[in-house]
């Protein structure tokens, strides 16, 4: 065979890997708006800038009807290109494909690329789209997935994992999003779930317990929902873009053109939620926000001020009530964003824990003592900033100067106390309210001498628990200050192999 002759062998062979299940497999996914495996890569990466990995490999095995399917990649697209000009690593799963099915060459194919990201830092995307674990390779193909569990386990905090759910991913694949930083899911032909329907103790409905709509409100699983694959490539990007490339590495500046000293008079009002706080503060009033659907009395939010990622978290029910779901979402934030040096901003509205049966039972002072550890543990840049009430250990869990924060700033309408002023004067003044002859006179000369020495801001700013007292408007100019103060902070806790809460 002349080199000529090989050459065209080669992109033959190429061609027919690049089809992969063939021509009518392709028709029949884009008959269902959606996109091939390889399509999906192609709409991530930058124009051009995919490298493929181990396009020849193919499966080993041979039992069970194995040495009758042709199975190019192996079932799974993985390569390496670039985003906005910035490295990742990214696998695809093709379910035209042996259904996507993992087995032991097509885990081998991922492992690969998880220790190629640790070698040079770089991200790691996982597109899922699978039939889940393929059978007939048995122990292999479980080796695969722990082989795959060992490697997302390694590398978390260490480089950004972000996963899409595409379309099928059961059992144990279910694992591979739930160990990863940040998961994307369609709205319709993605399925998430460890057991089928028919294996669980109740009659329910699969999309009861798969869809993305549930994972996104009930489980908090999912951070982000789109209606089709392109809207996922593209929101990938949009978030790649403010994350880091590692641990060891801060996050894009971007050049911005928005003042960093831009004054917002509509915060000087009485009470203003967090999301508006958010927007004001944030470049061009824009944010990406994280588990939109899920435990709404919390947002979490990547922001860029002054053209630098900030992770902004805050207390979104006007009425201070922080929920066990809450604070596990907020912990999990806070986590992501010290792993990957992110600064950390708190918007403190908070009077106290959700006071229900339900989350006792669930373990609500678990929740509450594993979000002190998140903000206690953290050595990113820390600033808390009051912008309403600040109660009892609710306010003390949540970023407060006692457990590290670098910066605290109030608002001067804050009120900073143990609990509210009414509560606390029924208590103190239980007697003297029984013998006064006007009660309701009597209560209310009470809470205005607790409102103001003992709730108000000035008095927690003069004991040096607030670093300053700042105008609402001017919010967006004292953070931005704070986080290029402390751009260079460096601390390390006592030796330990890891905390234990």
């Amino acid at each position: 065979m002349t080199i000529e002759e090989k050459i065209n062998d080669l992109a033959n062979r190429r061609t027919l890997i690049e089809q992969g299940g063939g021509i009518a497999a392709i028709n029949k996914i884009h008959a269902s708006s959606q996109l091939t495996a390889r399509e999906r890569i192609i709409k991530l990466l930058d124009h051009n800038s995919f490298v493929e990995v181990g396009a020849f490999i193919k499966p080993r095995a041979t039992d069970f009807n194995m040495n009758a399917s042709d199975a190019p990649a192996d079932g799974v697209i993985t390569g390496y290109g670039a985003i906005e000009g910035q490295l990742v690593y990214v696998y695809s799963q093709d379910k035209m494909v042996m259904g996507g099915a993992l087995g032991e060459m097509h885990a081998q194919k991922i492992v690969k690329m998880y220790e190629m990201a640790y070698k040079v830092g770089a991200p790691v995307i996982a597109l899922l789209d699978s039939a889940g674990i393929r059978l007939q390779e048995s122990l292999d193909a479980l080796d695969g997935f722990g082989q795959i569990f060992m490697k997302q386990s390694l590398l978390s905090g260490v480089v950004p994992q972000l996963t899409a759910v595409l379309g099928n991913c059961g059992g144990g694949a279910a694992i591979i999003p739930s160990m990863s930083d940040f998961t994307f899911m369609t709205s319709t032909g993605s399925a998430l779930y460890v057991n089928s329907a028919n294996a669980l103790d109740a009659k329910v409905e699969m999309a009861d317990i798969s869809s993305a709509q549930f994972h996104a409100r009930t489980t908090g699983l999912i951070d982000f929902i789109y209606e089709t694959d392109e809207e996922v490539m593209e929101a990938i990007r949009k978030l790649m873009v403010m994350l880091p490339l590692n641990n060891s590495e801060d996050a894009l500046v971007v050049p911005c053109d928005d003042d960093p000293n831009r004054i917002s008079p509509s915060l000087n009002v009485e009470a203003v939620s967090a999301r508006a706080v958010l927007s004001e503060i944030a470049d061009h009033n824009e944010y990406l926000e994280i588990q939109p659907q899920y435990a709404t009395d919390v947002v979490a939010s990547f922001i860029r001020m002054n053209g630098m990622t900030v992770g902004v978290v805050g207390n979104d029910d006007m009425d201070g009530i922080l929920t066990l779901k809450g604070c596990e979402k907020m912990t999990d934030f806070v986590n992501v964003c010290d792993a990957y040096h992110i600064p950390v901003v708190t918007l403190t509205n908070v009077t106290g824990f959700e006071p229900t049966l339900s989350a006792e039972k669930l373990g609500m002072s678990k929740s509450i003592a594993k979000l002190t550890y998140a903000f206690a543990n953290a050595t990113t840049s820390k600033i808390n900033v009051i912008i309403n009430k600040a109660y009892g250990s609710a306010y003390i869990a949540q970023n407060s100067k006692h457990i590290g924060a670098d910066l605290v700033y109030a608002w001067p309408s804050a009120q900073i106390a143990t609990m509210n002023a009414n509560s606390a004067v029924r208590i103190m003044y239980a007697k003297e309210i029984e013998n006064a002859e006007v009660a309701t006179e009597f209560i209310a000369e009470k809470i205005a001498e607790y409102e103001n020495n003992q709730a108000s801001p000035y008095v927690a700013a003069g004991r040096g628990y607030v670093d300053n007292i700042i105008e609402p408007a001017a919010t967006r100019k004292r953070i931005i200050a704070a986080i290029e103060m402390l751009y260079t902070k460096h601390e390390s806790g006592p030796e330990k192999k890891h905390g234990t809460v």
